[in-house]
Parts: structure tokens; sequence; C-alpha cells
């Protein structure tokens, strides 16, 4: 109990010492951040590498980002972030590191590693204050996949195009690079479930667009995006050694949002068909197919100025695999949340999980799986 207790003291500490802005105009100079501890529990399957089951401390996060604006049209900046969850993490990592240059509002574009602005909630979902949920829903924000998706190497075109004096406005964002999956990303967790490791990770050229058109309506927007994607990689089975050859795919992204005084509703689509192709040096070859459809409904309403709440349903089924429970995963969340003061918020968050596609690994569970699991999770949470 007390790795539960000492982070959120530590936490509640830091809140008053942090609480001034901390922007050095002179320099044109901007440090933001956040840093979280939570509390989970599964009453069966422990959850991402933690001792759920027996209650876990085991997720802990702190974010830090740095900006500077050297010219009015020029931003530079970079984030890293520190992450424990359960076995995994306990390494800080590069977010990501731009420069921005904005021509005027209908043509700008970044350089660097910058956030991949696919779906609804991608270049969102590494600013936890920014959310109700403690977690985002997992069927397309799956944690373990954050750090994978979230940025790539490369850069992005983007801008705003009016249409009309009443007919809403487009936001556009086109981008390519690289991308780059680090050998420690958790989501290599389910292959090495497998006895297959990933050393060196995997990398291979990406692109891809996204468009919004927020209507005339006010508070309606609609929007899709394109991920076109390739990667590979050496891999390890046993004694072999091999290849990985991702096949090249696409996955389109379909989303709408309504944001109206107190109520938020909105709701994501995609799908993701991909053949991987795994090749070992005289050992055998694994065509693994992959038919992912994936989709989630939420809603959020303000009940008062510091309380918020919110229910989401997330649904995720890869139609390529055999019927059992580890092909599908439905996700019930409620939550809410507590603004206690401008920079201290409170979440809680409890989950009726059907499956165990995302999240649950049998390294992590040696007595089996159960087909449904119940989950809470509580996070305290300082932002500056």
């Amino acid at each position: 109990m007390r790795r539960i207790f000492v982070p959120l003291f530590a936490l509640l500490l830091a809140a008053p010492a942090i609480s001034f802005a901390q922007g050095l105009d002179s320099l044109d100079i901007q440090f933001h951040g956040y840093a979280t501890q939570s509390f989970l529990y599964t009453n069966v399957n422990n959850w991402n590498t933690t001792d759920s089951s027996s209650g876990s401390a085991a997720w802990t996060e702190a974010v830090v980002n740095l900006t500077s604006v050297p010219s009015p049209k020029l931003r530079v900046g970079v984030q890293g972030r520190y992450l424990l969850l359960g076995s995994t993490g306990n390494t800080i990592s590069l977010d990501w590191a731009q420069a921005d240059y904005k021509v005027n509002e209908k043509f700008g574009f970044r350089v660097g590693k910058v956030k991949t602005p696919t779906g609804l909630l991608n270049e969102t979902q590494d600013i936890d204050p920014a959310h109700v949920w403690c977690l985002l829903p997992s069927s397309i924000y799956a944690i373990s996949n954050r750090g994978s998706i979230l940025a790539h190497f490369g850069g992005v075109t983007y801008g705003a195009v009016p249409i009309g004096e009443k007919g809403g406005r487009v936001d556009y964002r086109g981008y390519g690079g690289q991308r780059v999956l680090a050998a420690t990303e958790a989501l290599f967790l389910s292959l090495n479930d497998l006895g297959i490791g990933v050393p060196n990770g995997l990398t291979g050229p990406m692109y891809g667009g996204a468009l919004r058109y927020h209507t005339p309506i006010p508070g309606l927007m609609v929007g899709a995006s394109e991920d076109s994607e390739h990667v590979q990689g050496p891999i390890t089975l046993a004694t072999f050694s091999g290849t990985l050859y991702g096949s090249h795919f696409l996955q389109p992204s379909f989303f709408s949002q309504y944001d109206r005084k107190r109520l938020l509703v909105a709701g994501e689509y995609t799908r993701q068909a991909l053949k991987n192709t795994l090749a070992f040096t005289n050992g055998p070859t694994i065509i693994a197919p992959r038919d992912q459809r994936d989709w989630y409904a939420m809603a959020t309403y303000k009940v008062v100025n510091k309380l918020m709440a919110g229910t989401y349903y997330s649904s995720l089924m890869d139609l390529a695999e055999a019927q059992s429970t580890s092909r599908f995963q439905k996700d019930w969340a409620f939550s809410g949340r507590f603004d206690a003061t401008p920079y201290l918020y409170l979440k809680a968050e409890e989950h009726l999980i059907d499956g165990t596609y995302i999240g649950f690994y049998t390294s992590s569970n040696p007595a089996g799986l159960q087909p449904r699991t119940k989950m809470t999770l509580l996070k305290a949470g300082v932002s500056f």
C-alpha cells in the first residue's frame, strides 16, 4: 500500500509548488506538463504486466514539454515522457520534437518527430489533463500502442480553408515519413508471448492525410483520415532468426464530434487489413493475416464546473483470427473527473470488459485468461 500513497502524497505537495505560470516571457519560452499516479484493480486477469488482480499502483506517468516562439511564424518544441506500467517502461522517451512554420491560416508545415494526425484523438492522446478518461477507448487508442502511433519522423502540412460565409471550414493535414517502433514498445508483448522476439524494433515508410469539416451547425465536426504504412525488421524464434515483412496496408478512419455547452458526443470507426510474413532462415515461414475492425462511441457531460462524467463503449474484432475470446474485446467504461484546483485533478473509472485481445497477456496470467474482466481505475494528476 505504501506504493499507492507515497506518489499521491508527492503529487499533492507538488501542486502548489508548480501552480504558478512557467512561462519565460523574455525568452518566448513556455514550460508545461503533467504527472499522474494511478491505482488499478481487476477482479480477474492481470492487466498490462501489472499485478492488478491483487491491486496495483504500478502506473506512473510524467510528461514535460518545452516550446519557444523565436518569430511570429515559427514555433519549436520538444516533449519527453516518463512511464512506468507494470514491468514495462521505467524509462524516459521522446514523444515529439518539431519545428512548426505557419505561413498563414491556409498553409503551414512541421518537421522533425511530429504527431501523426490520424483519427479523432491521436494528436491529443498524450495530454491526460484534456480528457475525462483514465483510459481512452482501447479499441483504437490502447495505452500499449501510444508510443508507436502518436508520432513519426518526417513532416506534416496543414491548414484551414473556409467554405463561404456560412459553409463552415475544412481543416486539412498531409503527412509522410518514417514509422519507428522501438523494441521496448509494449505492443510487442503479444509476439513475445508466442516466443517471437523483435530485438531491433520495426521501421518503414508511411504517409497519409486527414480532413475535418467544421459544419455550420455549432459544435459539429465530421472527418476522415487515411494512414498507409509498410514496416519491417529482424525477428527471432528460439534459435532461428529472420525478418518480419509487414504488408503495405491502408487504414481508413471515420469520425465525428459534437461539442456544445456542457455536452460532448463523439465516435470513430477504423479498419486495419494486412498480412504479416514472418520468414526465418532455415526455419518456418509464418503468414499472419489481420482484418481488424475497431470503433467506439462516447459521451461526456459537465455536471458542474469542477465535475464531469462520461461513458463510452469500445469494440474491436479481428475477423482473420480463429473464434476465441482473444480475437475481440468489448469494453463499457464509466468515468468521473473532479478538478480540485486548476492544477490538481482526480479521476475514477470502471470498466466492464468482454474479451482479451488488448492488454491481457499469457505471460502475466500463467493460470490462464478469463473471458470477462471488471477493472477499477483511480488516478490523481497535477498539471502545470
